[in-house]
């Protein structure tokens, strides 16, 4: 599903207990993360449900800049559905694109942010971090 499907279908739910539904149900059409990467170097820190996050460089065709390919889980419904949001904004997009996203922003345009607990919002914070790291990672080994 793409991000702005996303969007589309948020705005069409007026309260919090359907958004909640909505997320959750994203989270259950993410495709499964193989256990052989769900390990200690791509568990994401500052959750408290496990969170993996796995990110590849794919080369592009043309001279273009390679695109950042990204996998995620988590073992929380909820916090997966967070995870297939973040993945649909970001996957498949060279890293400089995604190092000028506002993240944050996206969450709060989907007027989540105001409705996700503390441990949460702590949580989406340190993988838009991760994701941050890997897309700055990747940036610094093409230039």
């Amino acid at each position: 599903m793409s991000l702005e499907e996303i969007k589309s279908n948020f705005a069409l739910l007026d309260d919090w207990e359907d958004r909640y539904r909505y997320v959750i149900e994203l989270g259950r059409m993410l495709p499964p993360l193989d256990d052989a990467f769900k390990t200690e170097s791509t568990k994401v820190r500052g959750c408290a449900s496990q969170v993996w996050l796995v990110s590849r460089q794919i080369a592009s065709e043309s001279g273009s800049p390679p695109r950042l390919q990204f996998q995620g889980d988590s073992d929380a419904l909820i916090v997966r559905g967070l995870v297939a949001i973040l993945l649909d904004a970001i996957d498949d997009k060279p890293a400089a694109e995604i190092l000028a996203m506002n993240l944050p922003q996206l969450i709060a345009e989907l007027g989540l942010k105001e409705n996700l607990t503390p441990q949460r919002s702590n949580g989406l914070a340190s993988m838009v971090a991760r994701i941050k790291a890997d897309a700055t990672a990747a940036a610094g080994s093409t230039a």
